[in-house]
């Protein structure tokens, strides 16, 4: 017997993506770098059956998943936008710090945006929802975004949405949620395109 399987993937470079501007309402397009990672995961993708597909209602993740070849079998599922920066939309992490020290998004609120605990809800909303999806050993793909993923991810494992802060994610990457022993286990993280 199999086990069912999340299959994490964030949408190609953006503009703001690649200049690490906190980018969650903003609707931007891929660059033409990102519509080419976005396309690197279709081979990949067409070797597995996927039993649904959730995508982000932002264009950037929409874009991903139709040049990624799923685009036909996408749900919009809207707890899977990113994280809403609020007024540090836009702005980089150095110059928040710039006037909180110690800011992380994992670990203080963002001004007129979601807090921590909001984003795990929808969280755990999107892992239950998934878990149903799937059945016993399906995968289901999720196109989303690099924070939202991170603390998924850190969902996932138990250790909530601060446990993003311990994941590093690139664009155009595939990550595979899963169990190991009947235990939650990431089977693979952060993983440029290459056949499994």
């Amino acid at each position: 017997m199999t086990s069912p399987e999340l299959w994490l993937l964030r949408h190609g470079a953006t503009a703001w993506a690649r200049d690490g501007r906190h980018t969650s309402h903003t609707d931007l397009p891929l660059l033409p770098e990102g519509e080419d990672e976005a396309r690197a995961l279709a081979p990949l993708l067409a070797q597995q059956p996927f039993e649904a597909v959730l995508c982000s209602p932002l264009q950037r993740a929409r874009r991903t998943c139709e040049l990624a070849g799923l685009a036909a079998q996408a749900q919009i599922e809207p707890d899977l936008q990113e994280w809403d920066y609020g007024a540090y939309e836009g702005i980089t992490t150095a110059e928040i710090r710039r006037t909180v020290p110690d800011w992380t998004v994992f670990s203080h609120p963002c001004p007129g945006g979601e807090s921590p605990e909001q984003v795990q809800q929808r969280c755990e909303r999107v892992i239950q929802r998934s878990l149903q999806l799937a059945g016993e050993g399906g995968r289901v793909a999720l196109f989303a975004h690099g924070h939202l993923l991170r603390c998924l991810a850190g969902c996932w494992l138990g250790l909530g949405v601060g446990g993003g802060a311990l994941l590093v994610l690139g664009t155009g990457t595939v990550c595979v949620l899963g169990f190991e022993r009947q235990q939650r286990a990431l089977l693979r993280w952060n993983a440029p395109v290459a056949p499994l």
